[in-house]
């Protein structure tokens, strides 16, 4: 029998030393995995190791890049979660998402970020843009999570109980209904981002 769970890409966008994406990105992939029409795909750049150093037209795809690009093809939403960094999002972020073009088109993607009293949000006002430069789909609602820092329980778990969880949900109900139509539409007409009839 077929599988016909929608795909879901969760990328872990940091990869400093000592960074908290993995432990935002777990807590996420693991409210999004209790949904049964979801299949989660947890991506951590820091072990893509994509190359910082972007290829040119007539060069040869990185291993990396080749590694990477079929689980990004084969999602059909992703969720992006990123810390701030001066206002923005991760250098090597930005050149995760440059590094491909097709596997985002006419897909959905929201965006879990954490950071000072903003809770990342200047980073997804500019990933926002990005993304819709790409054709991909930003989704109306993300997860915020101001000052992250404060926000373990007393026995040093994160984060407390109850944090977040009314964001996920509305989050992951959305994305849900846009994979859905998304992958339907894609299905039955195949995107063109020159806007030409194939």
């Amino acid at each position: 029998m077929a599988d016909d769970r929608l795909r879901v890409a969760v990328i872990i966008g940091s990869t400093r030393n000592g960074r908290f994406g993995p432990t935002v990105a777990d807590w996420f992939a693991c409210r999004a995995r209790r949904r049964q029409e979801l299949k989660v795909d947890l991506v951590d750049l820091a072990e893509a190791d994509l190359p910082g150093t972007l290829a040119d037209q007539d060069e040869r795809l990185p291993p990396q890049v080749l590694a990477l690009a079929p689980r990004l093809a084969a999602a059909d939403a992703f969720v992006v979660v990123t810390p701030e960094y001066n206002l923005s999002f991760p250098a090597p972020l930005k050149t995760a998402i440059d590094w491909f073009h097709e596997e985002w088109q006419a897909k959905p993607v929201t965006f879990v970020s954490y950071g000072r009293e903003s809770g990342g949000l200047h980073a997804v006002a500019q990933l926002r843009q990005v993304f819709v430069e790409l054709h991909a789909v930003p989704i109306r609602d993300a997860v915020s999570l101001p000052c992250y820092w404060n926000r373990f329980a007393a026995d040093g778990s994160w984060p407390r109980p109850g944090d977040g969880e009314d964001a996920v949900r509305a989050t992951l109900d959305q994305l849900t209904w846009w994979a859905r139509a998304l992958r339907d539409a894609r299905t039955k007409h195949p995107y063109n981002a020159q806007g030409e009839t194939p």
